[in-house]
C-alpha cells in the first residue's frame, strides 16, 4: 500500500486484547456532529476531531492505548457571549484492565503515574469514538472563555464598593474590627 493511499475505515468497535497483543494502532476523524454527548456542551457542531489510537504494552507489562485528538470545540465564551474556537490537543495513554477481575486485571493503583485507568468491558470491545468523545468532555473547561478577554478586567475593573457586596461577610469583618463597646 503507498503513502499516498487513504486509510481504511475505523470499525465501530475494536477488540482491545486483539489489538495489545498485535500492537496495532488506528487513525481516523468524526465529525464533531457524530459525538452526541459533546455536542451538549458546544455551540454548535460544525467541525471535526481528527485522531489515532495506538495499542500495546510497556516496559511493566501494562497493557495501554494511546490516544491522540485534535479538535477546535466551538464553545460560548462566558465574558462575552460570543462564540469561539477552543483548539484541543489531547495526548493521554490509558491502562487497560479488565472488568470482572482474574488473573489478567491490573489493579489502578498499580499503573504508573502518566497513566490513566481504562476499564476494558467483559467482551473485550471498546468504541474508539466514545473514548475520544470521553477525552473531549473532560478537555472542556468548566467556564469557557474566549482567550484575550483578560484585557476588559484590566480596562474597566470593578469598582471597590463593588467588590465589598459581592463579599457576604464584609458586614461580618466590620463588626469584628469595630471596639467592643459592652466592657
Amino acid at each position: 500500500m503507498s503513502a499516498d493511499a487513504p486509510n481504511p475505515p475505523v470499525p465501530d468497535l475494536l477488540d482491545a486484547w486483539r489489538m495489545v497483543s498485535a500492537r496495532r494502532g488506528v487513525a481516523g476523524k468524526f465529525p464533531l456532529a457524530a459525538l452526541t454527548r459533546l455536542a451538549d456542551a458546544l455551540v454548535d457542531t460544525a467541525g471535526e476531531v481528527v485522531y489515532s489510537l495506538d495499542f500495546g504494552t510497556d516496559e511493566l507489562r501494562v497493557p495501554f492505548v494511546e490516544l491522540r485528538a485534535e479538535a477546535a470545540l466551538p464553545l460560548l465564551c462566558q465574558r462575552t457571549l460570543e462564540r469561539f474556537e477552543l483548539p484541543v490537543t489531547i495526548e493521554q495513554r490509558l491502562g487497560l484492565f479488565r472488568a470482572g477481575g482474574g488473573l489478567e486485571e491490573v489493579d489502578e493503583a498499580g499503573l504508573p503515574p502518566d497513566y490513566e485507568a481504562l476499564v476494558v468491558p467483559e467482551n473485550g470491545m471498546l468504541s474508539p469514538a466514545t473514548l475520544v468523545e470521553d477525552e473531549l468532555i473532560l478537555a472542556i473547561p468548566v467556564i469557557p472563555v474566549k482567550p484575550g478577554t483578560e484585557a476588559m478586567e484590566r480596562d474597566w475593573p470593578a469598582e471597590e464598593a463593588e467588590l465589598e457586596r459581592a463579599n457576604p461577610f464584609a458586614a461580618l469583618a466590620a463588626l469584628k474590627n469595630k471596639p467592643d463597646s459592652s466592657k
